[in-house]
């Protein structure tokens, strides 16, 4: 069943090649030849072929041919995009990442012959997610030294970056009301004095003709962050939160707060009273407590059959259907152990090695015959054709010579880019497997210290699974090789007989 499959993926090809790509003789046709040949190998059916062939890579994201394969992907009408590089997908690396995305929402294969990186290979997998997570977890870590920095900067009377809250703008390194909108910031307060409703109030200013600084009208929302602000009082407090996603965040310690003074458009009296009145409206209503998140939230189950949850501030997973239970701890140092346990056989690990390089050498050497092959018909061609051009050969002599040359020429690069998707294939399937190992062992060095976000994720796709029973835990790694695959290899491995 897996290889009916496999047989019926459909991918797209992406061409596009550099000005010094053609320059060393690797036209279009060249790299479009290898791609579908690589597809062949691996039994996959090409259904489209994007072509950007002097195109710029500094943004290719608004190119007509790049919409239409992200249409491709998105609608599912391929599952994978084939090309030669990520230089030629794009040079720009926010657009590199927002391809990224787009293909793992889309659960659509990214496939690049040069960097051996082939999403559907459970290699593939691995490796692009644990480098897209160390990628995401470097980032966060720059993006926490910088917003500290904002805190000094503020101290040494430097400008600080960022969006001026509503009804003021920055003029001279300073916050100062807005011409336009600190009127409107008054008028809500008084509105809500008045009437009491933060909806009212969004409703009467939209009735005025007044919208958010966006252009939108106004809501709940909005008010809400316009009243409950002090800067409408005088004082500008920043960093103050740290964003998760596009809409979550939390509350940073308020040591690391940095607050500036500025002229207040209400007085202090008003602002008092207006959110006096939203803290008692609050207090009859209290909001659900945050549900933890967890590392193996959604992957740990009892043997008995049922899903294993985490209560609020328990230290424990628990079965709510025979109360099996297990420390949260306890569950991360096993799967730690676990990690190392597989990825530390390195004697297993280093026959397959030895196996699939002696394999790969084999077909490089054979690769390497047949360009030396094509280069010497070449040269054989050129030196005829000069006798010719020089009356040292008759025309029926240069017909005898050349002409064979010319199609056995043909055959032979006719020939080349299915050898070098061999090589590509071989690549991709094994070699791969060094640099698994190498960012195996650092996800291992490094687990105990990442964030709790970072370890789910990177769990949710290499664990398929966590059964937990009385004294023992079975981990099922997503990235495994099937039995069928395991038996298939082992008879590659062990040859015909």
């Amino acid at each position: 069943m897996k290889e009916n499959l496999a047989l019926t993926k459909s991918v797209g090809i992406w061409i596009r090649v550099s000005t010094e790509d053609q320059a060393q003789g690797e036209s279009p046709e060249h790299h479009l030849a290898r791609a579908r040949a690589y597809a062949t190998a691996k039994g996959w059916t090409v259904k489209e072929v994007y072509d950007l062939a002097g195109v710029s890579g500094k943004s290719v994201m608004e190119q007509p041919e790049a919409k239409r394969m992200i249409s491709d992907i998105r609608k599912g009408h391929i599952s994978g995009l084939i090309f030669s590089k990520l230089a030629r997908l794009a040079r720009n690396t926010r657009e590199l990442l927002d391809f990224a995305d787009i293909f793992r929402e889309c659960d659509a294969d990214m496939i690049s012959l040069q960097e051996t990186i082939d999403t559907s290979t459970p290699a593939g997998r691995l490796f692009f997610t644990m480098i897209a997570a160390m990628a995401q977890w470097e980032r966060e870590e720059i993006a926490d030294r910088v917003k500290a920095s904002v805190v000094i900067r503020a101290k040494l009377g430097k400008s600080i970056n960022g969006r001026a809250p509503y009804g003021y703008h920055w003029k001279d390194k300073k916050l100062v009301p807005h011409p336009e909108e600190a009127p409107i910031r008054l008028k809500a307060f008084e509105l809500f004095l008045q009437h009491r409703r933060k909806g009212t109030v969004a409703k009467l200013l939209n009735a005025a003709g007044y919208r958010t600084r966006d252009g939108v009208i106004w809501r709940d929302t909005q008010v809400t962050r316009v009243l409950t602000d002090p800067s409408a009082k005088g004082v500008y407090f920043f960093n103050r939160g740290k964003k998760h996603g596009d809409w979550k965040q939390t509350l940073k310690p308020e040591s690391e707060w940095g607050k500036i003074a500025c002229e207040p458009i209400v007085p202090e009296m008003l602002w008092q009273q207006v959110n006096q009145i939203i803290e008692e409206q609050l207090k009859s209503w209290k909001k659900p407590g945050r549900v933890p998140v967890q590392v193996f939230g959604n992957l740990a189950h009892c043997a008995c059959g049922s899903k294993m949850y985490v209560r609020s501030n328990s230290p424990k997973y628990v079965c709510r259907a025979c109360h099996n239970k297990i420390p949260i701890a306890d569950l991360d140092a096993i799967v730690h152990e676990e990690l190392k346990g597989f990825f530390a056989n390195h004697e297993k690990i280093a026959a397959h090695m030895q196996e699939a390089s002696k394999n790969l050498s084999e077909k490089q050497t054979l690769l390497a015959a047949h360009e030396r092959k094509i280069q010497k018909i070449r040269d054989e061609m050129a030196h005829t054709h000069r006798l010719y051009l020089d009356g040292g050969i008759t025309t029926q002599g240069f017909g005898q010579f050349y002409k064979p040359a010319e199609e056995q020429l043909n055959q032979l690069v006719a020939e080349l880019p299915k050898l070098q998707a061999e090589v590509d294939v071989l690549k991709v399937n094994h070699l791969s497997a060094d640099e698994v190992l190498s960012e195996a062992e650092t996800l291992y060095a490094r687990w105990p210290e990442l964030p709790t976000d970072t370890k789910r994720q990177i769990a949710e796709s290499i664990i398929e699974k966590l059964v937990i029973g009385d004294g023992e835990i079975d981990i099922t790694l997503s990235y495994l090789p099937s039995s069928e695959e395991l038996t298939k290899a082992q008879q590659q491995l062990r040859g015909p007989g």
